[in-house]
């Protein structure tokens, strides 16, 4: 589509009533007031909850947060576990008109003071077990005028050392239970998420309430996600506002399961919740999924996972951890790509009723795709001048994005200019597109390995290598050599099983099987651990810079 705009007929419609998040809530607590909510305390215990009470808490809040002088258009920072509180504040905050600011506590401290000072945030909530985090950046932050901690002591016992603060149960018991929603324009912002700073100071995207209404009709309905489905959100709600899965719960009447605190290194709490509220619908990425694996893999007893829906992200799913998932009842793993900019949602991995007769390992290795734009997406793939590459399947180009939910710029940064062009947000990620309309990522443009003339795909050798039985992780990099411009580098992490059981050779036999002898790592290394970004991703930039002179 081009960006001319036609006006043609006036509608009758009622196109002035704006769509908000808040409406989400209100409909739920309408409709399924008496469904559930179960969120997970940091001591393990079960909170159960319903949509009606959550909604009641939900005016409180917003009373309370208005008490402390928030008024519309604020900032109003989350620090916090994926819990029922995170939840009530995404509604609370944006309900009033102001923005609820994502707080990631795993980015450097100097990044999270300029994600605050940049936003301007008036107000921070904080999760009591992460305020020393806030804590160690609160000199510097020069528009707080207050936090509130989210605990269940009273605020007298909490030791913290910033001020003002209050106790986010006691602000919200003594607020009115009584709200009258305000309508706010659906252009307004609701919810604000930066970058993770991979290249300078993060980057500010800004959602819309428009954004995130259409991108939650959109995964709902992708996913055939109903009123008869129980939701866990896995997704850390600090990030890309967790895929927005958690919006879907009270627009659909849906069941939603709040883990709380979790850890990849101890997935035992997030595969009980799945298995005893008899979890329907998760997202995640492989670097949650695979632990998850790995742990039900050993249980004495395997559970039955029939139904089960897990939208998968951040890399390509490998088809080791696919095909396990399946054996547990049929469980299907759903690959989906987005990044922040794009809320996240941009392709789907549904397999088309006209390709269904394929044979079986063809549609194993279809699924690894990122898969098809979803409705209302634009998508180019495009060469260096911005030509669209044929959908060949083979053509590499930058995959390029416009539509609804898709950022048109960066919040007050001069780097946007970099980032968009005719209105489509230039992913950074190379792609194909094959002749179904399936799309690829075949690396990060900035990750893909130049060797000879021709490229590598780091992301293709690094799912084989985890389709290897005792290979936990794996990463590839491209290292500067003095004959090849780049070779490929393997960082891989064995299993406790196969430490000291399985050689570099056995790696490599498994890895020629599928690739050609000039695409293979010139080394392969077994480490201890692979450096990682502060949402989870293999860090490349660090890997590239620590082995940068190993072929030297």
């Amino acid at each position: 589509m081009g960006n001319e705009l036609i006006k043609g007929c006036p509608s009758t419609s009622g196109d002035d009533y704006q769509l908000n998040t808040i409406t989400l809530l209100r409909h739920a607590a309408r409709s399924f007031p008496e469904q559930e909510v179960v969120s997970r305390s940091m001591d393990g215990s079960i909170r159960r909850s319903d949509y009606g009470q959550t909604y009641e808490r939900v005016k409180r809040m917003s009373n309370a947060l208005e008490n402390l002088g928030v008024k519309p258009g604020d900032r109003v920072g989350v620090m916090g576990w994926n819990t029922h509180r995170f939840f009530e504040l995404y509604f609370a905050i944006s309900g009033m008109g102001a923005v609820l600011l994502q707080l990631n506590p795993r980015i450097a401290a100097d990044h999270l003071t300029h994600v605050i000072n940049h936003s301007q945030a008036k107000i921070i909530c904080i999760a009591e077990t992460m305020a020393p985090i806030i804590e160690n950046v609160a000199p510097n932050l020069k528009t707080v005028e207050g936090y509130v901690i989210l605990t269940d002591s009273p605020i007298s016992e909490v030791k913290s050392k910033l001020s003002p603060k209050s106790g986010y149960e006691e602000i919200l018991q003594a607020a009115s239970p009584e709200r009258e929603w305000a309508m706010i324009d659906e252009r307004s912002a609701y919810s604000a998420c930066y970058t993770t700073g991979t290249t300078g100071m993060p980057k500010g995207v800004y959602y819309s309430h428009r954004d995130i209404y259409l991108h939650t009709m959109e995964f709902a309905h992708l996913g055939q996600i109903s009123m008869n489905d129980t939701v866990m959100q896995i997704v850390p709600m600090f990030h890309a506002q967790g895929w927005g899965v958690f919006f879907i719960g009270p627009m659909v009447g849906a069941r939603l399961v709040l883990p709380g605190r979790y850890t990849l290194e101890d997935p035992s709490s997030l595969v009980d919740l799945l298995v005893t509220e008899k979890v329907t619908v998760s997202c995640g990425a492989p670097a949650i999924f695979m632990p998850m694996l790995q742990y039900i893999q050993k249980m004495p007893e395997k559970p039955d996972l029939t139904g089960l829906r897990m939208f998968s992200g951040a890399t390509e799913p490998p088809l080791s951890m696919m095909k396990g998932f399946w054996d547990l009842g049929k469980a299907e793993i759903i690959h989906a790509y987005g990044a922040t900019e794009t809320t996240p949602l941009v392709t789907c991995n549904l397999l088309k009723p006209s390709l269904k007769n394929m044979p079986i390992e063809e549609q194993w290795e279809l699924r690894k795709k990122q898969g098809l734009p979803v409705v209302g997406i634009d998508v180019r793939i495009a060469d260096p001048e911005g030509k669209e590459q044929p959908h060949d399947g083979k053509s590499v180009g930058e995959l390029w994005v416009k539509g609804p939910w898709i950022t048109a710029s960066y919040y007050d940064d001069e780097r946007s200019t970099e980032s968009f062009q005719d209105g489509y947000w230039k992913s950074g990620d190379a792609a194909t597109m094959d002749e179904n309309g399936y799309i690829k990522i075949a690396d990060r443009i900035k990750d893909v390995i130049k060797s000879g003339g021709e490229w590598i795909s780091s992301i293709d050798l690094e799912n084989t290598l985890m389709g290897h039985p005792q290979v936990q992780e794996a990463a590839v990099v491209g290292i500067d050599h003095p004959k090849w411009e780049e070779r490929p580098l393997a960082l891989v992490v064995l299993r406790e099983e196969g430490r000291g059981k399985v050689a570099k050779e056995d790696i490599y036999s498994f890895l020629a099987e599928k690739f050609p002898k000039w695409q293979l790592p010139d080394d392969i290394l077994m480490v201890d651990e692979i450096p990682k970004t502060s949402v989870g991703k293999f860090s490349k930039k660090d890997m590239r810079e620590q082995y940068k002179t190993y072929y030297q």
